[in-house]
């Protein structure tokens, strides 16, 4: 394994710089983070090296510029409302972050419920456009308390559908599936195996291989040489810390 750089960079600022690669190459789409992290990830890779992505307000509103988190955009660009949202969400002109009460090995990832179907323990947020959502665009995960309450064997129910209920469903179902990656605090994630099951990709500096197979409840596929998560720059480190979240509520969802 190779050591990391010398680096004072927090945990949530590793995180933020590994949710704003899932949009390296992305081109002129929307991106759709869901999360404190993902959203700094996502207006950094904007200012930096993604300047087509396209942001929104969080609610329906197109914007030009990068505001710091909480901020009122100064340049507004269109509005996004409901029924146009779900017309780009079928044509696949975006590249949305999504979070997860449960993912498994394939990428199945649950928000719904916990529990069975038929008489639950928890309910959640319900299905929302997970399944639309995974099948139409590249859909990534965020995870901020990588845990087995979180990485299990198997969902609890299919919300967003992972690689192997995609293929079970056929061509239609697998045209435009992609799941480029999960990120959470410990590391990085992809799919990037013969029969798509989750790989570890990078460790957060600090973390071990140990910790995260620990926490994870299903047979993780894990290199021989497993990279540390790249640093943030010292740019970026500046756009994080004094133009994007000068709040620091980076830190609050990922304590250090």
């Amino acid at each position: 394994m190779s050591s990391p750089t010398t680096t004072k960079a927090t945990r949530a600022e590793y995180c933020v710089v590994a949710c704003a690669e899932a949009w390296r190459h992305a081109g002129e789409v929307l991106a759709s983070p869901m999360g404190t992290v993902p959203t700094i990830g996502a207006r950094l890779a904007k200012l930096t090296f993604a300047p087509d992505l396209m942001l929104t307000d969080g609610e329906a509103l197109l914007i030009g510029d990068v505001p710091a988190l909480g901020a009122r955009a100064q340049v507004v660009e269109g509005w996004l409302p409901y029924r146009q949202h779900l017309a780009l969400v079928a044509t696949g002109r975006r590249h949305v972050m999504m979070g997860a009460a449960q993912i498994d090995r394939h990428g199945n990832q649950n928000i719904s419920c916990i529990g069975d179907w038929a008489r639950p323990a928890r309910q959640l947020l319900g299905v929302r456009g997970a399944p639309v959502n995974t099948l139409n665009n590249p859909t990534s995960y965020w995870v901020p308390n990588h845990s087995r309450r979180v990485f299990v064997e198997q969902v609890d129910m299919v919300c967003g559908v992972g690689y192997d209920r995609a293929a079970e469903a056929g061509p239609s179902a697998t045209r435009f599936h992609h799941l480029p990656e999960v990120v959470s605090n410990l590391g990085v994630f992809d799919f990037a195996t013969p029969d798509h099951s989750m790989r570890l990709r990078s460790l957060h500096p600090g973390v071990t291989v140990e910790q995260v197979l620990a926490a994870t409840g299903f047979a993780l596929t894990v290199p021989d040489e497993v990279p540390y998560t790249r640093e943030p720059t010292t740019e970026e480190l500046r756009l994080v810390r004094e133009v994007i979240d000068p709040e620091g509520a980076r830190g609050r969802e990922v304590p250090a």
